[in-house]
């Protein structure tokens, strides 16, 4: 109870006292555009290391190697906990905007620094929304932002996953970016699975090669993903705690 009482507070502090930090973030950005992304990436990345060393949990990270440092990507995980974003974001090597659901939008100050994270709020019920958040996403990753997604729609309640929507892959297909696959072992046991207590536990993070669309053959280009999906299922398999 400690530790989620903790990461709560730390959460909440976070944002009343960024209040004066977004402010002048803003000020900043007017000059240095750059320096201001790059400030509020790094900031909300401590504040997550920070909440996940709280909770106890012992990480561990493989194929780190994998990840394209000078190019945008298109994250592709698969998704069974609110930790994931945490996981998954606290060692991204440059501005990336993660595809969030758009109920988000209604918590103040957390929706104004996902919007300064580059976030996308995605309406599931929405066709025509859902498919602006997409071109919002090609539109980000062709200015050199990488964006990360969960394409199951949801988190997983029993930790396997649900058939991936396919539509979140245009993001990838039509700017030609790699799909960068997450398989993410164990990190229901932080917080989800007893829900009134953070308990340590361990939990797996793997990144694999790049997948590059345009070398793929025009069958595993047209399912995309069920083709990335059954790479992420492949290093699930591989994952032993």
């Amino acid at each position: 109870m400690i530790r989620l009482l903790l990461v709560v507070l730390i959460l909440v502090l976070y944002l009343i006292l960024g209040i004066p930090v977004l402010c002048i973030e803003w000020l900043i950005g007017k000059w240095n555009p750059r320096l201001r992304d790059i400030s509020s990436l790094r900031m909300v990345q401590g504040a997550f290391k920070l909440m996940l060393w709280i909770s106890g949990a012992d990480i561990t990270y493989i194929g780190l190697e994998h990840i394209p440092k000078d190019q945008a990507v298109l994250y592709i995980g698969n998704h069974n906990s609110y930790f994931d974003i945490l996981l998954t974001y606290s060692i991204c090597p440059g501005l990336t905007g993660y595809v969030a659901k758009a109920e988000m939008l209604k918590v103040p100050l957390l929706r104004t620094w996902m919007k300064r994270l580059y976030c996308l709020f995605l309406d599931r019920a929405d066709i025509k929304a859902g498919l602006k958040t997409i071109l919002t996403g090609i539109e980000y990753i062709k200015q050199g932002i990488s964006i990360c997604i969960f394409p199951e729609g949801t988190r997983s309640r029993d930790g396997k996953m649900q058939p991936f929507k396919e539509g979140s892959m245009k993001m990838a297909s039509k700017t030609g970016c790699p799909i960068v696959p997450i398989a993410i072992t164990g990190s229901a046991d932080i917080w989800e699975n007893h829900p009134w207590k953070l308990k340590p536990c361990k939990v797996i993070v793997e990144y694999a090669p790049p997948i590059l669309p345009k070398e793929l053959t025009k069958e595993e280009q047209k399912f995309l993903g069920a083709y990335t999906q059954k790479k992420i299922q492949e290093m699930l398999d591989g994952h032993h705690i």
